[in-house]
């Protein structure tokens, strides 16, 4: 091992002082075959399941999105000329379908080279409505799905800066949109002012938890900025382009109608602004209007929240989660603290719900309070409510059928939600007379469709459920061979008529229209294998033991000439992996991966080097487990060792691999478990870590799944930081990150320090910075050079 690794460290230093000041580079042959294919298109269909839409966009992105001008204020990336989010993703072509037909049919009339997002239904889902980004702003198009036309109704003058900047009126004919405002203000360039000042922050001496944010508030001048993109005209505009002002100029950062379309429920920023928390904990005012924008009630205010409790399942105080009842014509629900949304605080109750009616002339009316902290309700079609709870520190989640008409409850399901085995699924849904999704209830029977994870594989299914009893009949169980099965609705229960995607590890994911009583399917879409170069690569699933005991799964791939008989020839492992906290063993242990999955090969995993004769372990499990009061964290370095240790030790066991030539890599969370089991372990020849967070300094109030902070526990954040113990890495390390990176915590600056405490202190290690890009990567020319970048890397490393 040792002389092995000393040749390792030699090829890497030449490899390293050969790529300096290089350009953009492409992945050998095979490992190009796979990445630049065309993509396949998205689908969407109306909840009626009658229409479905087929949205083209390119493969990736490519430099040149990436550098269109931008700035980021308050957690936003924004493109101020254009006047949407610097990160939309678009799409260029439409194709719309019955779906009973056959042969998809080109939208008519587009936008010249359209750039398309934001694209939904109307009410009547016999229109879809998209927008369009020019080179000037972003325009509404609606498309006529019986004619497959296309029409612009609005200019290049839309506000999408806040999210998508149009909603439909229940009517399908008129549709609300946010305009930038006429007199709009000019933009400030604060880097060509002189500063009149410093920037003076204060603290009042209250003690909050608040974890690292990017793309903040800095100075006065982003203020103003925040302002000019943020605000907006309220339009309303039919279908023939006519528009009628309905509200004047406001920073709008939420518009929605009443189920029966008669009210108009507008949130509002307000000032004070803040430099340490991003928009959404900015002061917002929440109104309800007339149809005409006449104002009926003001019925939330929430002040500037920079002070919050520790821990996961701490809130804010005040009226939380404040939507429109999908089953009542104009009715509110929210939710208000019963703890001071401190989730320390020993209470009987930690949540109130309101129901709340238009015109809100009463006082809205208590209906449920929860024992742990409200995570929504799904209203139904008949007189209940399914109202959740859970509670982090537990990992329980709890459901309640509550009867509408007389306040009884009972209790549906009481879980751990980390426990996939005791999954019940999710309740099937339909659209109200007001259109709205509800859960589908009918003659007293629901329908649940549940993943169906099972020590033995998936077996995805359907449950009626009797919702005076609670009591459930299993309908259906997927047992397709050599394929997955996952049920995506019911069309039609008494029928037993379901649309399901199908999929293998060599045939792509394609919809299905199938008879669960008589078992007939009937094909809806026909994707073909972009990936046929790899459609042979052995794949499957292996289940092992960490030396704990605790039950490990990961998903090996062979190269499809590799003779797993003979075993003559000794492999080179990859392994990728991505840390996951657990509060017990069985939990932990359990098995998600399924062999028939589709093996879609991208830049995050190793799979393509399956091509150039590697071993792979994909989606390696690497809990990290906390019983009782021990934290996960506790043991986090001991714990991933040993998942690491086990992986290699059961790939070796079954004849592949050459262990002396084990590589490991992994993407944020996974790039900081790729450091550290180079520091902590001599199991590996070399490793590749995207994207990280080195130093746990540099988050002190928390991070991962971690509650606590630097100064509860300095012991724990200073063992697990890579940075920390940067004197012990010694084995070839590449670090690549984007240069831009939006993710919180995972600053750039996290791998440029670890970089340069590596360097200098004399370890093997190399840094590729991504122009442009974010947390994850986009841009064509980039992608294509990582995949360069390490399969060198590895090559070096694991072969030479």
């Amino acid at each position: 091992m040792k002389i092995k690794l000393t040749v390792c460290l030699l090829a890497f230093l030449n490899f390293y002082e050969a790529q300096e000041n290089i350009t953009y580079q492409k992945p050998s042959a095979e490992i190009l075959k796979l990445a630049d294919y065309e993509r396949p298109p998205s689908v969407l269909m109306n909840s009626k399941k009658d229409w479905i839409v087929f949205t083209y966009r390119p493969t990736y992105k490519t430099l040149e999105d990436l550098s269109q001008q931008e700035m980021k204020l308050g957690g936003l990336r924004i493109n101020p000329v254009t006047n949407i989010s610097s990160t939309a993703t678009y799409s260029n072509n439409l194709k719309v379908r019955k779906l009973n037909d056959k042969v998809e049919v080109q939208v008519k009339n587009l936008p010249v080279n359209p750039k398309i997002t934001y694209t939904s239904f109307s009410p009547d889902e016999k229109k879809l409505a998209f927008t369009n980004t020019t080179s000037k702003g972003v325009e509404l198009w609606i498309v006529d799905l019986e004619t497959a036309t296309a029409k612009k109704i609005t200019g290049d003058n839309l506000n999408a800066n806040l999210g998508s900047p149009y909603v439909w009126y229940k009517d399908s004919q008129n549709v609300l949109i946010k305009t930038l405002p006429q007199n709009r203000g000019t933009l400030i360039d604060s880097s060509k002012d002189l500063p009149t000042g410093p920037i003076v922050s204060t603290a009042d001496g209250k003690v909050s938890q608040n974890r690292t944010y990017q793309d903040l508030l800095k100075n006065p001048q982003d203020e103003k900025n925040f302002e000019i993109l943020t605000a907006s005209d309220i339009y309303n505009v039919d279908l023939n382009g006519n528009l009628k002002k309905v509200k004047e100029q406001d920073l709008y950062s939420g518009l929605s109608f009443s189920p029966d379309g008669n009210y108009m429920m507008a949130t509002t920023i307000k000032k004070p602004f803040s430099y340490i928390v991003p928009l959404n904990r900015f002061p917002m005012t929440t109104t309800v209007y007339d149809i005409n924008g006449n104002v009926i009630k003001v019925v939330n205010e929430v002040p500037l929240n920079e002070i919050m409790p520790k821990g996961f399942s701490s809130v804010r105080t005040g009226k939380r989660d404040m939507s429109w009842r999908s089953d009542m014509p104009a009715t509110l629900a929210y939710a208000e603290a019963l703890d001071g949304g401190d989730q320390s605080k020993t209470v009987d109750y930690r949540d109130e719900i309101f129901t709340w009616e238009a015109p809100f002339n009463a006082a809205p009316k208590s209906f449920f309070k929860t024992k742990q902290r409200y995570e929504g309700t799904s209203w139904t079609n008949d007189h209940f409510a399914i109202v959740y709870e859970g509670w982090y520190d537990t990992r329980n989640t709890k459901s309640y059928l509550v009867d509408l008409n007389n306040n009884e409850s009972k209790v549906i399901d009481d879980r751990n939600y980390q426990d996939v085995y005791s999954d019940p699924g999710n309740f099937n849904t339909t659209k109200n007379q007001f259109g709205r999704t509800v859960v589908d209830m009918k003659g007293g029977k629901s329908y649940l469709i549940g993943d169906g994870f099972t020590k033995d594989g998936q077996h995805p299914f359907i449950d009626e459920m009797d919702m005076k009893t609670l009591k459930k009949k299993r309908l259906y169980t997927s047992n397709i061979k050599n394929a997955k099965e996952e049920i995506i609705d019911i069309l039609n229960p008494s029928k037993g008529e379901v649309l399901t995607i199908q999929q293998s590890a060599s045939q792509y994911p394609n919809y299905f229209k199938k008879n669960i009583k008589s078992n007939k399917t009937e094909t809806v879409t026909n994707f073909a294998n972009p990936f046929e170069s790899i459609k042979d690569v052995y794949k499957e699933v292996i289940t092992y033991k960490r030396n704990d005991g605790v039950t490990l799964t990961g998903t090996l791939y062979l190269p499809a000439n590799y003779d797993r008989k003979a075993k003559k020839e000794k492999l080179p492992l990859l392994i990728w992996a991505y840390p996951t906290e657990y509060k017990d063993k069985n939990t932990a242990g359990q098995n998600t991966q399924n062999p028939n999955d589709f093996t879609f090969p991208y830049y995050g995993s190793f799979v393509y080097w399956t091509t150039k004769g590697y071993a792979v372990l994909d989606d390696a499990a690497f809990p990290i487990i906390g019983e009782g009061k021990t934290e996960p964290n506790d043991t986090f370095i001991t714990q991933l060792v040993a998942n690491g240790r086990a992986a290699i030790d059961a790939v070796d066991q079954l004849g592949y691999i050459d262990r002396t030539k084990v590589a490991v890599g992994g993407h944020s969370y996974g790039a900081f478990m790729t450091a550290n089991l180079l520091t902590h372990s001599k199991d590996y020849a070399c490793g590749i870590a995207r994207s990280g967070a080195y130093n746990r300094t540099l988050t002190p109030f928390g991070f991962q799944s971690e509650q606590r902070n630097y100064w509860d526990v300095p012991e724990i954040y200073n063992a697990m930081s890579p940075f920390m113990n940067a004197d012990k890495m010694k084995t070839p390390l590449l670090l690549i990150h984007g240069d831009a990176d939006n993710n919180p915590g995972t600053f750039t600056l996290q791998t440029e320090r670890y970089f340069q405490a590596l360097k200098n202190l004399g370890a093997p290690v190399k840094m590729v910075l991504l122009p442009k890009e974010a947390h994850g990567y986009q841009a064509k020319e980039n992608i294509l050079h990582l995949l360069w970048e390490q399969d060198q890397f590895l090559e070096k490393c694991l072969k030479k």
